[in-house]
């Protein structure tokens, strides 16, 4: 089983339980696991993290593999139908949120993880009641795609940080 990471999942790791300064071992366990072909993200989501003016996005100019690319075929044609799904549902959610959905990453991981029989992991939990905005979860749970969070991805994973003796 491999993984594919929502933005949130890096930027909270980063902010909180993950920080680079005090758990370098986190990103160096990442910077592995893709490279045993186990996990990844998306373009889009490289270019959100881009934006930021901090050591995550310093981080992930170094980490150019880790991004799958959004311009295949397949991925297209699933983003083509998450889109027009979404659509279909804008009328009963908050105003702004289809745009807000479809002008971020979210989609194309959605489209990458259905392509490929990836996992997302995302910090975002189902909400079948949710009308402010759309979720991972609930849009995964739609087109069949696993949907966890980081931590479950760890467990699945058998990570282990271990400070040397």
């Amino acid at each position: 089983m491999s993984y594919l990471l929502d933005s949130n999942t890096l930027i909270e790791a980063k902010n909180r339980y993950y920080q680079m300064r005090f758990c370098p071992g986190y990103w160096t366990w990442l910077t592995r696991t893709k490279e045993a072909g186990r996990l990844a993200s998306v373009e889009s989501v490289s270019t959100e993290l881009r934006r930021g003016n901090d050591e995550l996005a310093q981080w992930v100019t170094t980490q150019t593999n880790l991004f799958l690319p959004e311009s295949d075929e397949a991925t297209q044609g699933a983003f083509a139908e998450i889109a027009a799904h979404i659509a279909g549902q804008a009328a009963i959610m908050k105003v702004g949120a289809l745009e807000e959905f479809l002008g971020g990453a979210d989609p194309w991981l959605i489209a990458k993880a259905r392509v490929t029989g990836h996992t997302v992991v995302t910090h975002e939990r189902l909400d079948a009641n949710n009308r402010r905005k759309f979720l991972i979860p609930n849009v995964c749970a739609h087109y069949g795609v696993e949907c966890i969070n980081t931590f479950d991805m760890l467990d699945r994973l058998d990570a282990r940080f271990v400070l040397a003796d």
